[in-house]
Order: structure tokens, then sequence, then C-alpha cells
């Protein structure tokens, strides 16, 4: 008997499929994606009657989307990397979030059609703004549409490599050495290109809507960012998965540990990296720079801003600090929930106080946007979670899963 069988016994792909609460979860998600839409006036009104505001709103929803998809890529690559068991609990939600990526290529084309709504380097610049232009090579429509395809092509195939290799574990038992060693020669130089694509793309749709902002920390506080937000769904999927099987033989308080220290590690990693940005800048005190500060510190962006420390680090932060609270569903879970609503309103900050006439303004549509944009995500998911096992029939991480149960 091989090592794989040894670790793989008497388990079916029937015995590992996810529950049928993908189906009424998939059901709810459009229909709050339509009752949005429609509503609130998604793609017909609130387009036509305040185009500027559609997009700026529509921006701030699609980063979020954007973000679940890429964290659920990096966070797989780096499971591949580690070998957590943390990852062998979600790995599958990673894969299924990793392949919604298609369909945020094609979200992509209301920003990529409203390009001159949104970017102020698209139109003619004054003679002052011109000359503190740094990027003026880089930033041209052309140049923007070729690396945002560029960008999605290097997401979509390395999440397709990942994905039909990661399909394999249910239907092949062959050596556990060379499946790892093929996973990881891909992980290794997928997350550093990956990197440095995200980096490179939150340049061009974020860091872009303001000429005079420049940041080299910029592309990792999104990068983190993207981590945290997926972490903390994927906390929420597993709870909720946790009341039907195979989640529920497999779940223990070590395994969930684990992912709270993780998203503890995130957001910790977040502070550090939003702070770093300001103190330079701050030092720096240099009119070009500081600005960027003190439009987001103006009016009721100043509140916003406190909001995001206490909901984004330091209310988060102690609590889980705490033991007991990472190894039960019931007190992490709305740990993650206040975090992926911190989320939504630092992606509204980085956003918003950009264009003068929105500045301390809050519209309609930012709520719209986002619930629309995230609940046809979640769809998505679903769709995607419930056509394959919720975890690899042949994976050799299954011998680490039952010494955990104590088999």
């Amino acid at each position: 008997m091989s090592e794989t069988t040894r670790t793989s016994p008497a388990r079916t792909i029937a015995d590992l499929m996810p529950p049928i609460m993908l189906d009424r979860l998939q059901m709810r998600a459009l229909l709050v994606f339509v009752v949005f839409v429609i509503a609130a006036g998604f793609c017909l009104g609130g387009a036509a009657i305040h185009p500027h505001q559609f997009l700026r709103s529509y921006l701030v929803g699609y980063m979020m989307g954007l973000g679940l998809s890429l964290g659920s890529l990096g966070l797989l690559m780096v499971q591949y990397l580690t070998k957590g068991n943390w990852g062998f609990l979600i790995r599958r939600q990673l894969e299924a979030g990793s392949r919604v990526l298609p369909l945020m290529a094609i979200l992509f084309l209301p920003i990529a059609l409203g390009i001159h709504g949104l970017y102020p380097w698209t139109g003619k610049l004054s003679a002052e703004d011109a000359a503190q232009f740094k990027m003026q090579a880089y930033l041209t429509p052309k140049y923007f549409y070729y690396r945002a395809g560029a960008y999605f092509l290097i997401w979509i195939v390395i999440a397709l490599f990942l994905n039909k290799w990661g399909k394999q574990q249910d239907h092949d038992d062959v050596p556990d050495l060379p499946r790892s060693r093929r996973f990881q020669t891909l992980a290794a130089p997928g997350l550093v290109i990956f990197c440095i694509t995200v980096t490179f793309a939150v340049v061009d749709w974020i860091m872009s809507l303001d000429i005079h902002w420049y940041s080299t920390i910029y592309g990792l506080i999104f990068i983190d960012g993207q981590g945290l937000i997926t972490m903390c769904f994927m906390i929420m999927m597993t709870a909720a998965l946790f009341k039907y099987r195979p989640m529920s033989q497999v779940l223990v308080p070590q395994t969930l540990h684990d992912l709270g220290n993780l998203t503890l590690a995130m957001v910790m990693l977040f502070a550090y990296f939003s702070f770093s940005q300001f103190l330079i800048t701050w030092s720096g005190n240099l009119p070009e720079e500081i600005h960027w500060y003190i439009d987001r510190l103006k009016g009721g962006w100043g509140a916003v801003m406190l909001a995001i420390v206490l909901l984004h680090f330091a209310i988060p932060f102690f609590l889980l600090l705490h033991k007991p609270i990472k190894r039960n569903l019931k007190t992490l879970v709305p740990v993650v929930v206040i975090l992926f609503l911190a989320r939504y309103i630092d992606l509204l900050w980085y956003v918003v106080p950009n264009f003068k006439d929105g500045r301390g303004v809050f519209s309609w549509l930012d709520v719209a946007c986002p619930v629309a944009v995230v609940s046809l995500w979640i769809a998505a998911f679903c769709w995607q979670l419930k056509s394959r096992p919720l975890f690899p029939v042949y994976d050799p991480l299954w011998k680490e899963v039952e010494k955990l149960h104590g088999h």
C-alpha cells in the first residue's frame, strides 16, 4: 500500500462534496445583487444621472471584489510554499476564489471605459500640474489598457495551473513528492510576480487618482489588505460550512487558532505598513506629498480615519491576542466581520478624497456599488466552490489532519 493510499483511506469524492447550503447562499447573493442593481439604479440611474460618482463608487466595490480573488490566489501560493495545515482547511475555498478572476476581468470594463471620468492624467493638465507630474510617460490610456490586460492574463494563468493540478488530487493517487515540487515550482516565482503585478495594478488604478501623490509602500498595503479581507471571508465561510459535513469532521480548534494567528499577523502588517507610510510622509513635510493626508484629515474624513485605526487595527489586535477567541468560531467570526467592514471603510478613505467635489461627501452609490459587486462575487464563488470536493481526496496533509483528530 502506498503512502498516499494510507493517508486517504476510504474517502470518495461524494463524501467530501460541499453541502447544499451553498445553493441557498448563491441564490441569496444573486438576489441581493439584483435588488441593489434595480433599487439603487446601479447600472442605469446611477450611471446616467451621476456618471462620475458611479465610477468612483464602482471602483471601491470593484477593488473589494478583486481583492477577494487576488487575496485567494496569493494565500493559495503561500499555502503551497509553507505546507501549513491551515491551508488544507481553506484550500478549496481559495481555489474557488481564484477562479472568479475571469469574472473580475469582465467587471473591469466599466473602469476601462470610464477612464476619462476617473483619472486626471487622461485629460489636459495645467502647467503647474504637468510640471509636478512625474509619470507622464508611464500613465497613458494606451499603456494603461495594455498593462491591465497583462495583469489579468498573468493572474488567470497562475490560477489556471494551480487549480488544474489541485483538481488532480481528487482523481490521481500519485507520489506526494513530485506533486509538492510541482506546486512549489510555480508558487515560488509566481508569488514574486504576483506581488509585482499587484503593486503596478494599484498604482495604475488607485494611486494615480492623485497625480501628485507617490508612495513606494503603497502596493504592500494593498497586498496585505487583500490577504486580510480574503482571510476574513474564508473564516466566515468556514463558520457557515461547519454546520454541515464534511467541514464539521475536519475543523479542529488548533486549525482555527492558526487561521486566527494569520489574521492577527496581517492586521499587524497592515498597521505597520500604513503607519510607516504616514510617518515618512509627515516627517518629510513636503507640500506635494503631505496634502494627501491633509485631505483625509479634514471634516468627516478625520472621523473615518479614526474608525480605521480602531476597527482595522486596535480592536481586532487586542481581541486576537486572546487564545480562546481564536479557537472558537462564535468569538472569532465577529472579529473578522469587523475587519471585513473596516476594509470597505479603508477603501473609501483611499478613493473618495482624491476628488475635490467628493471630499467629505458620502453617496448612496458608495454602498450600492460595493454591495452589488461583492454579492455577485459571492454568487460566483459559491458556483465555483460547489463544483469540487471541499477537500482534496488524495492530499498528503490528510495524515496531519488525522493526527489532530487523534486518529
